[in-house]
């Protein structure tokens, strides 16, 4: 395994609010909260706007009625907080399949239980001069983390240049903030970025060389994974993790302008447009019900042709068929509605 260095942890306190009285803007959840509510640990690969459910959920009360105080930590790379979650350090990690599979192949065992988006969602962008692919041959390609959806999708941007890894250097720079912030200096010459940062390069006028994203390529970007064995000692606590985010997903999808002011406060979003831009990227591609892709696990898993291509070594539904038997994606439709992506 890939020796790393710790992560520099971004803890944001949980919530306080309590849930407020029902309205059809911002329902609130029907369950009263315990009286002290369970501290779970979730990793986050970046601060993007598909954790934006993991926010709403806290926003509007959804973990305290499952008896939960989300704590949401910023590892700065999937990765690196697979390997945390491997060793023990947090309960979750949004993380997507590459990472899974990375640290499966290292001798882990860890599962998605669910998906927060089913396609790829980064654009890849170029420093100042770098326009075209024998303008990159030879240059730094920045990635946040060896093994990450960052990482393959680098390489299947590489592809589509008809380039190779070989032909460029990949090199690990944490956060799309700090890979942002070496193509405005021209420290690496590509580097692939999601929301809400893709756009922050675009108003500082960087090259785009390949936009994945309106391709709207089958993977399973971002995932809720967890360690195998927890899915049958820990399934009620799981269970009620689940719980709160599908309504915090169903919450953000259908209440726009409680979902904005998430997105300006928790994930640090300035600007109207930029806000705008997010929560629209965010609901074309948000999944309504987690449910993972399993064409864009198989697609995934061909990027590993050493690793086991069985998608059940790496994914795990009976949590989400067991909400889906006891009826909860109704009673969440029926609550606010249907809006989002199915696998």
């Amino acid at each position: 395994m890939l020796a790393m260095a710790a992560p520099i942890a971004v803890l944001w306190p949980a919530a306080a609010q309590q849930p407020q009285a029902p309205s059809h803007s911002s329902p609130a959840p029907a369950v009263s909260p315990p009286s002290a509510p369970v501290e779970f640990k979730v990793g986050i690969a970046d601060p993007a706007n598909t954790v934006l459910p993991l926010y709403m959920a806290r926003a509007i009360g959804a973990d305290a009625a499952q008896g939960l105080a989300l704590a949401i930590i910023n590892m700065e790379g999937g990765s690196r907080g697979a390997e945390q979650l491997q060793a023990g350090r947090i309960d979750v990690m949004d993380v997507g399949l590459s990472s899974v599979v990375k640290v499966n192949q290292s001798g882990g065992n860890l599962r998605l239980i669910a998906s927060l988006s089913n396609v790829i969602r980064f654009t890849i962008f170029s420093a100042r001069g770098v326009n075209s692919a024998a303008d990159l041959k030879g240059g730094t390609v920045g990635i946040s983390t060896v093994g990450s959806e960052s990482d393959s999708t680098a390489t299947l941007a590489l592809q589509k240049l008809g380039l190779s890894r070989n032909d460029v250097i990949i090199k690990e720079y944490g956060s799309s903030a700090r890979r942002l912030a070496a193509l405005k200096s021209g420290e690496i010459k590509a580097a692939p970025l999601g929301e809400p940062a893709a756009s922050r390069a675009r108003q500082a006028g960087l090259n785009v060389l390949v936009d994945l994203a309106p391709m709207r390529i089958p993977w399973l970007f971002a995932g809720i994974a967890v360690r195998h064995d927890d899915i049958a000692a820990r399934r009620d606590l799981l269970t009620r993790f689940l719980k709160a985010n599908i309504e915090g997903n169903y919450a953000a999808l259908n209440d726009e302008a409680r979902a904005k002011q998430v997105l300006k406060k928790d994930l640090k979003i300035t600007g109207a447009k930029s806000i705008d831009i997010a929560y629209r990227d965010f609901v074309d591609q948000a999944v309504q019900n987690l449910e993972p892709s399993l064409q864009g696990a198989e697609k995934i898993l061909k990027l590993f042709p050493s690793a086991s291509q069985s998608v059940g070594d790496y994914v795990d539904m009976s949590l989400l068929d067991a909400l889906k038997d006891q009826k909860f994606f109704s009673a969440m439709e029926e609550k606010y509605g249907q809006r989002g992506q199915k696998p």
